[in-house]
C-alpha cells in the first residue's frame, strides 16, 4: 500500500569531477532489487507562542529581546532536529555505536543526511504536504503550512531522514524543460505550476502564457 510518495529531482548540469548526477532517490533501495530499506520524516519546533511574545516586545519597543528569542526559537529547532536525527541513527542500528564529540557532530560527520524540502537537494516546497500528510504534523504538533508552504510557527524544521552509507548534501542546480514536465506528470500538475515552484532551478525561460480576449 503506498502511504505517500515523494518526488525526487536529478542533477542535469556537467560535474566538473565527472562524477554521478545525483538525486535523493539514489539513496532509497529500488523495489526491483528485493532489499528491504527505509527513509524517515520529521517535523518539530519551537516555536508554539513565540509570535505573541515577539509581539508583545516589539509593542514594548523591545526589538532587542524579539530579536535575541526568534534567534533562540531557531537554534532551539535545529537543535531538536539534530537530536532526533541521532534518536533515530541510534534506533535504526547504524548509529548505535557512534562516539562523535561535539565537534563531530557540528560538522555531520556521522551516517545520514536530513534535507529538507526547498534546499538544494529537494528544491521543490510543496513535497511538504507530503510529510504533513503521513505524519499528521498539523494535528500532532501545531505546524501549519501557509499557501506558500512556509511553516508556522517559524521556528520549525521539517524534512527526510536517509540512511544509505553514501549519502550526502548536493544541489540538484539547474534543471532542463524535459525533467520539469517529467516532474510535473508524476505530480499531476500543469508545467506551468512546476515551472513556478521551481523557478530559480530552471536552466531554460519557460514559454509565457498569454491570455487572448475576444
Amino acid at each position: 500500500t503506498v502511504s505517500a510518495r515523494f518526488l525526487m529531482l536529478r542533477q542535469q548540469q556537467r560535474q566538473r569531477s565527472g562524477g554521478p548526477y545525483l538525486s535523493l532517490a539514489d539513496y532509497v533501495a529500488p523495489q526491483a532489487a528485493g532489499v528491504r530499506d527505509h527513509i524517515g520524516a520529521f517535523a518539530v519546533t519551537a516555536g508554539l507562542g513565540c509570535a505573541d511574545r515577539v509581539a508583545t516586545m516589539e509593542k514594548a519597543n523591545d526589538d532587542y529581546s524579539a530579536i535575541m528569542l526568534r534567534a533562540l526559537a531557531d537554534r532551539l529547532a535545529e537543535a531538536f532536529a539534530e537530536m532526533l536525527h541521532q534518536r533515530v541513527r541510534r534506533e535504526w542500528g547504524y548509529g548505535a555505536s557512534e562516539t562523535f564529540d561535539l565537534e563531530d557532530l557540528i560538522k555531520g560527520r556521522y551516517r545520514g543526511i536530513r534535507p529538507a524540502p526547498g534546499y538544494p537537494a529537494c528544491p521543490e516546497h510543496t513535497e511538504k504536504a507530503e510529510i504533513w500528510k503521513l505524519l499528521d504534523v498539523e494535528a500532532r504538533t501545531g505546524i501549519e503550512l501557509t499557501e506558500s508552504y512556509a511553516m508556522l510557527p517559524a521556528a520549525s524544521v521539517s524534512g527526510l531522514l536517509f540512511a544509505h552509507p553514501d549519502s550526502t548534501y548536493f544541489a540538484v542546480g539547474k534543471i532542463g524543460e524535459d525533467q520539469v514536465a517529467d516532474y510535473a506528470r508524476r505530480k499531476g500538475i500543469d508545467q506551468a505550476d512546476a515551472e513556478r515552484w521551481l523557478a530559480p532551478n530552471l536552466g531554460y525561460e519557460p514559454a509565457r502564457q498569454v491570455a487572448v480576449g475576444r
